[in-house]
């Protein structure tokens, strides 16, 4: 199904649609701030270990990152972090970044790195937060990555859906993508990295 969301102000009953359609197993392919997502409910492992295969990788030692709709969602899912790290997050999502945290026990192990950490995004596009807040937990988040050489990440979603339309539920259209990725922060350690330089430049 190709879905036209309108990110201004999403349709409520067709947010719906896509919230049943996750806590039925299903995969979704939906806008974020930076390049289109590839996602399902992270409590549904054989939808995780489905949206593996479709990028053609090992779930167990992919680094899936999950969207929460607030910092609020954090000490559910992650370890205590400091001051620093909160503020710094605080200012700068929700925005085009990937936080890296240690994760807590209530992150699957599908989605959590063998280093028992978790990518966290909070984009600054309320398509997936409103999903995300309907349906009360995050879902599961990795690029929609193109073959072309040059065009590393597909922006337009009738090509999208035309791509992935046998392999996922879902496609919302939610308007042209972007084709730079988030950059990734890692707040695991003392020293606070950014090991992906991406669309976001922190503040």
């Amino acid at each position: 199904m190709l879905l036209r969301i309108y990110p201004e102000n999403p349709n409520e009953k067709q947010i719906r649609t896509v919230v049943e359609c996750l806590m039925d197993g299903g995969i979704i392919i939906y806008p974020t701030d930076t390049v289109y997502g590839i996602g399902c409910d992270i409590f549904k492992s054989k939808a995780v270990e489905k949206v593996a295969q479709i990028k053609g990788i090992n779930a167990a030692k992919a680094n899936f990152s999950f969207i929460c709709n607030d910092l609020s969602q954090l000490a559910d899912y992650c370890k205590p972090i400091n001051n620093e790290v909160f503020k710094l997050m605080r200012k700068n999502l929700p925005g085009p970044f990937t936080f890296i945290l240690n994760a807590n026990n209530n992150v699957p192990k599908l989605i959590q790195s063998k280093k028992k950490t978790v990518g966290i995004r909070i984009p600054d596009n309320n398509i997936p937060l409103e999903i995300v807040r309907e349906l009360g937990h995050p879902i599961m988040s990795t690029s929609v990555h193109d073959d072309d050489e040059i065009l590393e990440y597909t922006t337009d979603p009738e090509l999208i859906y035309e791509k992935y339309s046998s392999l996922v539920d879902i496609v919302i259209d939610g308007g042209y993508g972007d084709n730079e990725a988030s950059t990734v922060v890692d707040c695991t350690d003392d020293e606070i990295l950014i090991i992906r330089e991406g669309k976001g430049i922190l503040i």
